[in-house]
């Protein structure tokens, strides 16, 4: 045993220095997960609860979140339908916040634009009941809520000791603005955040869905110079020239898009691309991610995956 134990000692270490000089094994980069995806791995927009709001210079698509906030879906449905958003504008850019448009006559009863057949009040959509949501739960955690994860493709959070989860405030996503009254959210002002993530606002408004495409005619307009960054003058605001249903627009005037999935292998392996960058670049992986910087990535229907 004695002649034994010197030869197994010298072979441990010289394993243990040969793997001291191993780098560690390297992972997958996000554009490499997306190229190994299969067709199963996306899903198509329901034209039912996409928008299309065009503006001078192109075209934002807004996927609604009917399992969130069904009442708010609806309500902007009509008001969509009765094309109540044309013409009327983007009346506040406020940096690292939010982009919001809507009627600039709102406090004008006379030159206010006609609701229709839509509600001027709606029960308050903050947050669900958590059971039999789906749900694809972040191991990194988050010190807004006991969970996050993405449910339907949408970031979102739970709390199930309570029974509630809501829509998480990412960039990108969108809500419907309301005074205080928390009813008084129609839908009819909606904004979507632009900067730094402000989940203060989770469950205190409610999240009606997220730009999938397009972000960037809302990002990158001229920030207002009034208080919380309203325009000060009509000509400063962004008109929109309308807003429609895809489902309502002619099939050869629709963008396809496709959106990977938040239930798949891949999605979790795209998660891990991001939470341990191992591209050539980086030298310390994070080991960690927060929930608003997972991406969602969104391709042209039928198009190859691109990072």
């Amino acid at each position: 045993m004695a002649l034994i134990l010197p030869a197994l000692v010298s072979t441990l270490l010289a394993a243990s220095a040969l793997a001291a000089d191993e780098k560690p094994a390297k992972g997958l980069t996000m554009q490499q997960v997306l190229e190994a995806s299969k067709p199963s791995d996306w899903r198509s927009l329901d034209a039912a609860n996409t928008l299309y709001m065009d503006l001078p210079a192109g075209r934002v698509i807004i996927e609604l979140a009917p399992t969130f906030a069904p009442l708010h879906a609806a309500n902007i449905r009509t008001l969509v339908r009765q094309k109540y958003f044309d013409g009327l504008a983007i009346l506040r850019v406020q940096d690292n916040f939010v982009t919001q448009w809507g009627d600039p006559e709102t406090e004008d009863a006379v030159r206010a634009k006609p609701f229709g057949q839509a509600k001027r009040k709606i029960a308050a959509e903050f947050t669900r009941s958590s059971r039999d949501l789906p749900f694809t739960r972040l191991a990194d955690g988050d010190i807004h809520a006991r969970e996050v994860g993405f449910s339907n493709g949408f970031p979102a959070a739970r709390d199930t000791t309570a029974g509630h989860a809501w829509l998480a405030h990412c960039y990108g996503m969108v809500g419907a603005g309301r005074d205080n009254d928390p009813e008084s959210g129609s839908g009819a002002e909606l904004y979507v955040v632009i900067g730094h993530a402000p989940r203060q606002l989770d469950r205190n408004i409610a999240t009606v869905g997220r730009v999938v495409k397009g972000m960037e005619l809302l990002a990158a307009l001229p920030r207002g110079t009034g208080p919380l960054g309203f325009y000060e003058k009509a000509e400063q605001r962004t008109p929109i020239t309308s807003v429609r249903l895809a489902a309502d627009v002619p099939a050869s005037q629709r963008t396809e898009l496709e959106i990977l999935r938040t239930d798949t292998p891949t999605f979790n392996a795209l998660v891990e691309s991001r939470r341990n960058r191992r591209d050539d670049w980086y030298l310390a992986p994070a080991g960690h991610i927060d929930l608003c910087n997972v991406p969602i990535p969104v391709r042209a229907s039928g198009a190859a995956p691109r990072g």
